[in-house]
């Protein structure tokens, strides 16, 4: 299998067949990835990765594209993003650096899944609908009638099993499944999957969508699998990647830094701000009395990454951008976004937070209005914790902008 070692955002020249350059070409939407002719060098390509990091494989192809920040950082921020990870379990994903997401992340999984297995399988009750020659449980008199009426035998029967076959383990089967069809080339990687298939032997191999991986609540009698089904839920949200084009088939893990960004900027941000009685909103959590309009007639909506509202009242905005958007011919892209953000709601400020390496920290005032456009840089690199504290410098710059906020709308 021919294999192709990229890095997020860097350019890497490869010398490519016809049938492998139209198999990246077929995938670049996917991938995020630029395919051009070097000029001068037949057959000679240059490859640019765009923010999707991850491993894919493509007919014979093997492609992985490495984040900047590493991968161990990048598992830590993911897994906390979704709520799963704390910081001192930064040991989990101390692998080598070298090693291939798919790698990582296997052997994460098995270190994972024998934690939580210590304790024996986990057991839990499962409504089960069948037709029984023996009573068991209780009888669906409705389905019987309707079904089998005039007819004694089977019984159409509900009961609760109890049983291994629950939630929490299949999710863990089946992420352990997808790793397993990609390429690991770390020998002790697949004998720890081997070991996770084995001892969920008796659990259902389940098949979950990206868009519909089932959430889990955590109790005192599960609480030792929340590692585990937090990062097998990561891992069926961005290993599903499938695709036939013809005879080629692509399949792989992907993750969008872009994505993954603002969701741990948002988490992170929420527990810095701690007991606030105010709420910070994602984009995705607005409601509907929480739509915000640039223009009085209601027909220009915008939605900024982050908001804080007292009620139905936005008193902080700002957007996170892990690179920053280049439109041609409209310099400074973002900032006139955040502009737009702040005069609709008439707020004496907003913040944009940057990904370290993007740009500087800066406060921009804007003449004769007076509104303060501020810029800071979160820098990635580095142990979970030390990321969480430079969250904390962030938290501090917002109770700034919505302290003024306040005093510009006082409550009524």
């Amino acid at each position: 299998m021919r294999q192709i070692d990229l890095r997020e955002y860097e350019t890497s020249v490869y010398p490519l067949s016809d049938a492998h350059r139209d198999a990246l070409l077929g995938e670049k939407k996917t991938l995020g990835l630029t395919v051009e002719p070097v000029i001068g060098k037949e057959g000679t390509y240059s490859l640019t990765p765009g923010s999707t990091v991850g491993a894919v494989e493509i007919g014979d192809l093997s492609v992985l594209i490495r984040p900047k920040i590493g991968i161990p950082q990048l598992l830590s921020l993911a897994c906390y993003a979704i709520g799963v990870y704390r910081s001192q379990e930064d040991r989990l994903f101390n692998f080598e650096e070298q090693q291939a997401l798919p790698d990582t992340l296997a052997l994460a999984l098995a270190a994972m899944a024998r934690r939580a297995f210590s304790r024996g399988l986990l057991h839990g009750y499962r409504t089960e609908e069948e037709a029984l020659h023996t009573v068991r449980g209780r009888i669906r008199f409705a389905d019987q009638i309707r079904q089998r009426f005039g007819i004694p035998l089977p019984i159409e029967v509900r009961y609760d099993e109890f049983t291994e076959d629950i939630t929490e383990n299949q999710l863990v089967k089946a992420a352990a499944f997808r790793l397993g069809r990609m390429r690991i080339r770390s020998q002790q990687a697949r004998k720890d999957l081997g070991r996770v298939a084995a001892t969920l032997e008796n659990v259902s191999l389940a098949e979950f969508s990206p868009k519909a991986v089932p959430d889990v609540r955590f109790d005192r009698l599960n609480e030792h699998y929340r590692g585990v089904v937090g990062l097998s839920r990561l891992i069926l949200r961005h290993g599903a990647l499938e695709s036939n084009r013809g005879a080629v088939r692509a399949t792989g893990f992907l993750m969008d830094m872009n994505v993954l960004f603002q969701e741990f900027v948002t988490v992170a941000l929420r527990e810095a701000l701690g007991d606030s009685p105010y709420v910070l909103r994602s984009d995705k959590q607005l409601k509907e009395n929480h739509r915000i309009y640039f223009a009085k007639s209601s027909r220009v909506k915008l939605e900024p990454d982050l908001t804080l509202w007292d009620g139905t009242k936005c008193l902080f905005v700002g957007d996170a951008k892990y690179k920053r958007v280049r439109v041609e011919g409209v310099p400074n892209a973002d900032l006139y976004q955040l502009h737009a953000y702040i005069t609709a709601l008439n707020l004496p400020g907003g913040l944009l937070i940057y990904a370290q390496g993007e740009t500087e920290t800066a406060t921009y005032t804007v003449r004769n209005s007076g509104k303060r456009l501020e810029v800071v840089a979160l820098d990635l690199r580095g142990s979970l914790d030390a990321v969480l504290k430079r969250v904390d410098f962030i938290a501090d710059k917002i109770r700034e902008l919505h302290s003024e906020a306040q005093r510009l709308h006082p409550a009524a």
